[in-house]
């Protein structure tokens, strides 16, 4: 019986164990303050998962919106102003 084995087995594996690049950083460095926004966000509403929201749990889960729309706009504003104009 003849074995059949991947051919391109190593172009896979390679992609798996590479590193991010110096742009996937920039990136990643950029949209820091909305993943902190978002992952506050989750935070406030994991505490509620188990237990009717008090009045300071809703505060902090509207701030913690408030933040993540805050963070989206910033980011959008600077992709728009960083884009070359369309004539």
């Amino acid at each position: 019986m003849k074995h059949i084995g991947a051919v391109q087995a190593v172009v896979t594996a390679a992609e798996i164990d590479r590193e991010p690049t110096a742009s996937e950083l920039d990136a990643i460095d950029l949209e820091m303050p909305l993943i902190a926004a978002e992952l506050e966000l989750l935070d406030a509403q994991i505490v509620t998962l188990d237990r009717t929201p008090s009045p300071l749990d809703v505060r902090r889960i509207r701030r913690a919106r408030r933040r993540v729309l805050v963070a989206r706009r910033e980011l959008t504003n600077r992709g728009v102003a960083g884009s070359p104009e369309v004539a």
